[in-house]
């Protein structure tokens, strides 16, 4: 029996996800801008897209599947390399409560992803001042929301990053995102540089990951 053809409005939010998968796999753009620009090329001008939009995880499948399709021969090394990675810098940060989250994490990594932890602190200096000891050049994204005092004033939960320092390690982007102590207890909103609040890794986690993906690659060789 043959398949039933997808109403129209899944059909074209389909179409925009596998664009925008495309987009993020071979171009390394983040989620937002990417389903922005795979609905404009489907939907053309003035149309309103925001109906056909594919959610996240609609568009983390597609990655999933586009990665399959086009790089099953080189992403899944670089993965583990960028993991390895990972697990450098945190093992170097284990002061702060370093947590593994975005496309290293969910595991659709790719040749232009960069390294984004999460780190829990009583304030972002003791980070900074951390990484001016270790000789680190480093840039710094503040929170989009109010300056901090004015936060803490509203009883803010932990839930939004205070701040994101930038820098390279071993020729990878390394992005740390700064979140108070109390945000270990409540769910993360995501920032903009990933849309994934929710998968969050610790060191041993990561460490297993990397384990489990070498075993993996030894029973295909043999």
């Amino acid at each position: 029996m043959p398949n039933k053809p997808l109403p129209l409005v899944d059909q074209l939010r389909s179409e925009i996800a596998a664009a925008a998968a495309r987009m993020i796999a071979e171009d390394g753009a983040d989620y937002g801008s990417a389903k922005r620009k795979a609905a404009q090329k489907i939907l053309g001008e003035g149309r309103k897209s925001s109906d056909f939009m594919p959610t996240n995880d609609q568009l983390l499948t597609e990655v999933r599947r586009y990665n399959a399709l086009f790089f099953a021969d080189t992403q899944p090394a670089r993965l583990i390399h960028l993991r390895k990675i990972a697990t450098e810098m945190m093992e170097e940060l284990t002061m702060f409560r370093p947590y593994l989250t975005g496309a290293v994490a969910n595991g659709t990594a790719g040749e232009h992803s960069e390294i984004h932890l999460q780190l829990f602190i009583d304030s972002p200096k003791d980070v900074e001042i951390f990484l001016l000891n270790k000789n680190v050049p480093f840039s710094v994204t503040e929170s989009e929301s109010a300056n901090r005092s004015e936060k803490r004033s509203r009883g803010r939960s932990g839930s939004e990053p205070l701040e994101i320092l930038h820098y390279i390690y071993k020729n990878e982007g390394i992005h740390l995102i700064l979140y108070e102590i109390a945000g270990l207890r409540v769910s993360i909103k995501p920032s903009k540089l990933h849309f994934d609040g929710s998968e969050r890794l610790d060191l041993a986690a990561v460490q297993l990951l990397i384990e489990e993906s070498q075993n993996v690659a030894t029973i295909r060789v043999t």
